[in-house]
């Protein structure tokens, strides 16, 4: 198996106080684990979930082992427009500085469905809910730059389990034909990928970088959809390093290195070793260029914007 990449651990010694750092699904897996090193080095955390009190739950657990920890949590329910927008309009309302949001959360090949809004689930939770989120937090962002934007993407944005990473425009809600949320994934997950890069370059000059990631296959309860958590966390934990599954503090480890690298490259993709449809790129890299050819086009980067601004209603230029 590829060797799992990791960062400098110089990084984990910077003293973040003083810095805030919103992380959306920040209760358990990557999350979880990027929230507690964040606030271990002095930072204030938000962690963004849809249940408050798992959140709470989760402080409870990093102040047990950092008791000086400054972390809060705050109700964000990505299937909900106007939850976002309550969110964005809270956190604006009682901090001053935002020095790099984490669009973290997210949900993988779930059952045919749609949000609050009526978009399909996937495409709707991982990249609109995420899109207006970062629309809303663009002005706390840029006057606290220099600042970061990370979003989660995956290597399934290039195939994920055979199907093709691509932006279906004609059929963005996947209403025509059978649904198959793999499909799906794959499309919001290159959302993801996309929208960080058109992101980078609306944003130049700004001083606020975003990037996105590939964690890597994690074991963490984004898999319910896809198996039996028991089946992930018993029967295959002690074929974890034969089967290339890894556990949070590695899956966290590329998030952590484009929040505290003292450089990333804007726009650029940084991906865990992963399943690509190329062989060069399995190994993964920080950054790496995405072997499939839609996340470099920008055309459809420019036209996926568009339309995200169009179904969430952000104010984005």
């Amino acid at each position: 198996m590829p060797k799992t990449l990791m960062c400098d651990p110089a990084l984990f010694n910077k003293d973040l106080t003083g810095k805030v750092y919103i992380v959306t699904g920040g209760n358990s897996g990557i999350g979880f684990v990027t929230a507690k090193q964040l606030a271990k080095q002095g930072g204030h955390v938000v962690l963004a979930c849809r249940r408050v009190d798992a959140a709470n739950e989760a402080i409870t657990q990093i102040k047990a082992d950092a008791p000086t920890a400054s972390l809060e949590a705050m109700e964000l329910d990505l299937g909900s427009l106007d939850s976002v927008r309550a969110f964005g309009a809270a956190f604006i309302g009682s901090h001053e500085r935002l020095d790099a949001l984490l669009n973290n959360a997210g949900v993988m090949n779930t059952p045919k469905g749609t949000t609050k809004d009526g978009f399909e689930t996937q495409f709707g939770v991982n990249h609109l809910g995420h899109f207006l989120l970062t629309d809303l937090l663009l002005d706390v962002l840029k006057t606290s730059a220099p600042s970061r934007v990370v979003c989660l993407s995956s290597c399934f944005h290039d195939k994920a389990q055979g199907r093709p990473g691509e932006i279906h425009f004609d059929d963005l809600q996947l209403e025509n034909g059978k649904y198959d949320g793999w499909t799906a994934y794959a499309q919001s997950k290159l959302a993801n990928l996309l929208h960080a890069k058109e992101l980078s370059k609306r944003l130049a000059g700004t001083g606020v970088t975003a990037v996105s990631v590939h964690p890597g296959w994690v074991r963490t309860n984004l898999a319910k959809h896809s198996m039996p958590l028991w089946v992930q966390n018993v029967i295959m934990k002690p074929l974890s390093g034969l089967i290339g599954m890894i556990e949070p503090w590695e899956g966290a480890q590329t998030s952590l290195h484009c929040l505290l690298a003292d450089e990333v490259e804007n726009g650029a993709f940084y991906s865990q070793f992963g399943i690509y449809r190329t062989k060069e790129a399995k190994p993964g890299g920080w950054p790496l260029r995405s072997p499939n050819p839609v996340a470099h086009d920008d055309a459809v980067a420019s036209k996926l914007w568009a339309i995200s601004k169009e179904l969430t209603g952000a104010s984005l230029a």
